[in-house]
């Protein structure tokens, strides 16, 4: 079990130089968790590909239904004094720290591709490749 950032879901389901990579980490390690907050920021991403016709309107439903799928009951509300109290000791936002709280309170992996993540949380968060490696 791993904890996945919003990201890293996205390289699943959108053609990326990163798709390969999130592919065989889920062949690796198939249950993949996050918090609630993974589906806004997940709507978010599908919005600029809708935006810019990357993507049909169709074809961004079938990959939220796909993804949904995938974390289905793999989903986690989180204390917000965690999440602050990680806010507090680091320079990452709210939302990073989110996946952050996941991952230490389970201590599991979060798998992420966001730098200052793995910057301020080292003993936690790994790129796809080392944790693949």
């Amino acid at each position: 079990m791993i904890v996945v950032d919003t990201n890293t879901i996205a390289y699943l389901y959108l053609n990326s130089e990163k798709s390969d990579q999130a592919e065989r980490l889920l062949m690796l390690e198939p249950k993949w968790i996050a918090p609630n907050l993974w589906k806004s920021e997940f709507r978010n991403v599908l919005t600029l590909y809708l935006r810019k016709n990357i993507l049909t309107f169709d074809e961004i439903l079938i990959i939220t239904q796909q993804a949904e799928n995938l974390m289905f009951e793999n989903e986690y509300e989180l204390s917000s004094t965690h999440i602050l109290q990680l806010v507090n000791t680091s320079n990452c936002s709210a939302y990073d720290c989110e996946f952050v709280a996941l991952a230490k309170l389970l201590n599991i992996p979060l798998i992420t591709a966001d730098k200052k993540i793995i910057k301020e949380f080292p003993s936690i968060a790994q790129t796809i490749n080392d944790f693949i490696a």
